[in-house]
């Protein structure tokens, strides 16, 4: 009776496996959503850098920046006012098309596209326009009154710039501006000479002129692109100055060498050329 009562009591223990509940859990879930809202937002920029300009992809960052309360420096907009909010004068320095309060014209107000003018330099600025526009449709013959030869005008590319308008006068295999390895015009820069000569006078624009030559096949210890670009630069204002153009309204000559190829090959010949730049008046 006694080692009965000894005996400890024995305890079975029953474990219910689970069944159907283990997809119904919480963390995968969490970790899936996660990764879903983090490749949405890749997907939005990606069509955001895609789908928006410059100037808007700006007036986005402006708008996330931690550091300002609103925005302050660009809406990101193609309007009036080119995207610049009302605060722009207080934060950006001088962008090229206008002032600052912090760099202020002599007028103490904003100028061009983007700024205040007054009625009389919005005339002189229309005016120059107009006749920038009437000298390009000259050298091109879009006027129809040009005494250009069509031979003549495949020699000329004229392009609008932020400097003013910029004439470019170069070689081709049919046609050379100067002989060979020498600032020796030819018949052909003579007759373009002329030419600028002529149509120059619709403007008062100062002029700038700069001369461009090929690279050479063969490097030699004294490279003579540098002194040729700048000699054939200044045999063109000689020229220009004898058909009538006023030194005074010469404000540069320069000599780039062949720094600055406009094909992809260096020792094309189209790389030799001159450029005539009427410059814009506030330059």
């Amino acid at each position: 009776m006694s080692a009965q009562a000894n005996v400890a009591p024995i305890i079975i223990k029953k474990k219910k496996a689970g069944g159907g509940d283990g997809h119904h859990g919480g963390a995968w879930k969490v970790a899936y959503a996660d990764f879903v809202t983090a490749m949405m937002a890749f997907f939005l920029l990606m069509w955001l850098l895609n789908a928006t300009t410059e100037q808007q992809r700006k007036g986005v960052a402006d708008y996330f920046s931690p550091t300002i309360p609103i925005n302050r420096i660009s809406g990101g907009g193609d309007g009036d006012f080119g995207g610049d909010s009302l605060f722009s004068e207080e934060t950006l320095p001088q962008n090229g098309t206008g002032a600052t309060n912090q760099r202020p014209t002599e007028g103490n107000q904003a100028r061009g596209e983007m700024g205040v003018s007054d009625a009389g330099q919005e005339q002189q600025s229309a005016a120059m326009a107009d006749a920038m526009e009437a000298l390009e449709d000259a050298l091109s013959g879009r006027s129809g009154e040009s005494t250009v030869s069509e031979k003549t005008r495949q020699h000329i590319l004229t392009r609008v710039t932020d400097e003013g308008l910029v004439i470019e006068l170069f070689d081709l295999e049919s046609g050379h501006l100067f002989v060979k390895g020498t600032d020796t015009p030819t018949p052909l820069l003579g007759e373009l000479a002329d030419l600028l000569a002529t149509v120059s006078k619709l403007v008062e624009n100062t002029i700038a002129v700069e001369g461009h030559t090929r690279s050479e096949p063969i490097v030699v210890a004294n490279n003579p692109v540098w002194d040729l670009s700048a000699a054939r630069a200044n045999r063109m204002r000689v020229m220009m100055q004898q058909s009538g153009v006023t030194s005074e309204r010469m404000r540069r000559i320069t000599g780039h060498a062949d720094r600055e190829p406009v094909v992809r090959n260096p020792m094309a010949i189209r790389n030799n050329r001159l450029e005539v730049i009427l410059l814009r008046s506030d330059t």
